[in-house]
């Protein structure tokens, strides 16, 4: 089963915000979709996901509401520059 967040008539950075707390206490591989009408999530949660070690899986603009649907990941590991 999919989560959904609705994140209609917010504004950013209110939808990243949200998308950042509901997949804060998911887990791995679950998806959430985000329904937003701030047109700006399109760019702004892939950047979070790609910060942030998730991915987005699918995107869709029917002109008023954006859609998007985020996979958990985590961050992968930091490169080891040891002695």
């Amino acid at each position: 089963m999919m989560e959904r967040l609705d994140a209609r008539g917010l504004f950013c950075p209110l939808p990243v915000i949200r998308t950042q707390d509901r997949v804060a206490v998911m887990a791995l591989g679950e998806r959430l979709e985000v329904v937003a009408t701030d047109h700006g999530v399109l760019h702004d949660i892939p950047a979070w996901c790609r910060i942030n070690g998730h991915r987005v899986v699918e995107s869709r603009d029917d002109g008023s509401e954006v859609t998007l649907v985020v996979e958990v990941g985590t961050l992968p590991e930091a490169p080891n520059h040891g002695p």
